[in-house]
């Protein structure tokens, strides 16, 4: 993991307009977002803890059942856990699942048409570190396959899951945050929430360029701790 700072300039600040046909997103709203995230691994408990500790409703979910997850709920304050077609429902989803596991986890999942989907993944199957092979496809391409119709937000892919819940705020400066995406509403939102939550939000462009830009391995942003000032 290398750590770089870098300077800023004024942050992408867009208006935010009605989400497709779903949820009207404004500087209230966005406050308190109900997060659904569907898997409970490293990523997603990093991603859940900073969430709800900076005031957003978190919904965390497994293909287990939320009583597993229960002990893991009732040690975070503000998150919840609950089956996957109750995260489904949430304004924001996750989807932060082991890349051996897409598909099952995608199959069951309800409509999720004009739904903000956050995709954290990388393609490594483990144990072993096995790379599949895309097709010299992104990994989140395939990723919007699985939820048609969805706006999908590639992001938190290229930090360690210490760091999401560090606190971003660093010698002065916040901690860098990259997404990508191909709806300009779903990326304004993306990046109040994460401005909601502490750090810099870099808009990287669209799902393909900016998927590649942070995509692991080889993404020349893959792994890199930057810091704005």
């Amino acid at each position: 993991m290398l750590s770089v700072v870098i300077g800023a300039g004024d942050p992408f600040d867009a208006i935010l307009h009605r989400q497709t046909i779903h949820h009207p997103f404004n500087q209230q709203t966005m406050k308190n977002m109900k997060i659904g995230i569907i898997g409970a691994g490293a990523i997603g408990l990093a991603f859940a803890k900073t969430a709800a500790t900076t005031g957003h409703q978190v919904t965390i979910s497994n293909s287990r059942g939320p009583a597993s997850l229960k002990a893991i709920a009732d040690a975070l304050p503000g998150v919840t856990a609950d089956t996957v077609t109750a995260a489904a429902q949430a304004d924001i989803i996750m989807l932060a699942i082991p890349w051996k596991h897409l598909d099952a986890a995608t199959a069951g999942l309800p409509d999720l048409s004009g739904k903000i989907v956050l995709d954290p993944t990388n393609p490594v199957i483990m144990p072993g570190f096995i790379l599949p092979d895309l097709g010299g496809k992104t990994s989140s391409e395939i990723v919007a396959e699985k939820v048609p119709g969805a706006n999908v937000v590639k992001v938190f892919n290229t930090l360690q899951p210490s760091l999401i819940t560090t606190n971003p705020q660093q010698h002065g400066g916040r901690r860098v945050v990259f997404y990508s995406g191909d709806s300009k509403n779903a990326k304004a939102v993306t990046h109040r929430l994460l401005e909601s939550m502490g750090f810099a939000g870099i808009d990287l462009g669209g799902l393909v360029q900016g998927g590649r830009m942070q995509h692991f391995p080889g993404g020349p942003l893959a792994g890199l701790h930057l810091v704005q000032y």
